[in-house]
């Protein structure tokens, strides 16, 4: 049985730079400014990466891995709930080029 796969695709515009832009998604202390929450991860390929509120609780709220990473321009993880990550199925696949 073939599984139907759905894709979207958002362009969202920026007004930086793509330097500053994939450093606002990897570093920690700088996505707490924009977004409440740290993506704490190595940034390596294979990498598992956590999305974590910024707060006392520190609730990790989504999980994934890294699947692609070309600094400042490219970065491609997988990610999913922290209720869902021990089903592959459930894993959505996003891919940010950064130009």
């Amino acid at each position: 049985m073939n599984k139907e796969k759905t894709s979207f695709v958002y362009v969202t515009y920026i007004r930086s730079t793509p330097e500053k832009v994939f450093e606002a998604i990897t570093k920690p202390e700088i996505a707490r400014r924009y977004w409440g929450h740290e993506n704490i991860s190595d940034w390596k390929p294979g990498a598992n990466w956590e999305h974590v509120r910024a707060n006392e609780q520190r609730a990790v709220q989504l999980v994934g891995q890294v699947v692609e990473v070309m600094p400042p321009t490219r970065l491609v993880i997988t990610w999913a709930s922290a209720s869902q990550a021990t089903d592959p199925a459930s894993y959505s696949r996003v891919s940010a080029t950064l130009i």
